[in-house]
């Protein structure tokens, strides 16, 4: 599968859209099966865009590259924080952010997600987060262990000063779950109020290895014949054991602990 992560500098509305159209383009025509756009990359946190403008392009994008599937980021609609999938002009997936990230204020914006979500799509399950989620191991071990994703796509609007911690939590959910995980973060906001350094993308193979691109923008997946992991979770699945908590430890009578 050759995947496209987006390079995305967010500028204002008019001039997203009509970056949008060329972006995908290019994508598609460069034989890109699956294109990621970051979380809110349209408007950022405070730009205003009627969802049904950004609706119809996405169905008049993805109608033009029917072979290729797009997650078209995220926006703000219906009270969520929305990524959405398209292919062939129609939305084909929806998940709306489950862990929203108190530190920019999200819970007073929307309200979380109910539930996560994965697609099949040509013999692959692909499972998808949002940002903060990645911080969080069990939503990640759930796409594997229940829906058995081959792969998590994770857009976000992450900070280029914690690129460190978008980083290392990508690499480890791929990690503990022998999954592939490609995270798309957005690259920059222009716009007054709201200037912004985003972080990296990054995609890690199912034992953690970062899959280089030789442009910062595509990335070549062998799915048919991933590097060998140490544990797999699918045939090594973890315990459930109890969690027992002990009493304060004595020390020994006449001496130290």
């Amino acid at each position: 599968m050759k995947v496209y992560l987006s390079r995305w500098v967010c500028l204002d509305v008019d001039s997203n859209l009509r970056r949008l159209d060329e972006e995908a383009a290019a994508a598609a025509g460069a034989g890109c099966e699956l294109v990621v756009f970051p979380e809110l990359f349209l408007t950022g946190y405070t730009r205003q865009l009627e969802p049904a403008r950004a609706r119809e392009a996405f169905g008049r994008l993805s109608a033009a590259s029917p072979a290729t599937l797009f997650v078209m980021g995220s926006l703000s609609e219906e009270g969520s924080n929305r990524v959405t999938v398209w292919c062939a002009g129609g939305e084909v997936a929806r998940y709306d952010k489950a862990h929203l990230f108190h530190g920019n204020r999200e819970h007073e914006m929307w309200r979380p997600g109910g539930r996560f979500v994965a697609l099949r799509w040509r013999g692959t399950t692909v499972g998808l987060l949002n940002c903060n989620d990645v911080r969080y191991p069990e939503q990640a071990r759930a796409l594997r262990l229940e829906a058995r994703c081959d792969l998590l796509v994770a857009p976000a609007w992450w900070p280029w000063r914690r690129d460190h911690v978008w980083r290392t939590l990508l690499q480890a959910r791929a990690i503990e779950n022998a999954v592939w995980v490609a995270g798309c973060a957005v690259a920059a906001s222009e716009q007054p109020g709201e200037d912004f350094a985003g972080a990296g993308n990054h995609l890690f193979d199912p034992s953690g290895e970062p899959v280089r691109t030789p442009d910062d923008r595509t990335y070549d997946l062998d799915l048919d014949h991933p590097a060998a992991v140490v544990v797999d979770p699918l045939r090594f699945p973890p315990v459930k054991g109890k969690v027992v908590v002990v009493g304060e430890a004595a020390a020994p009578a006449g001496g130290s602990p």
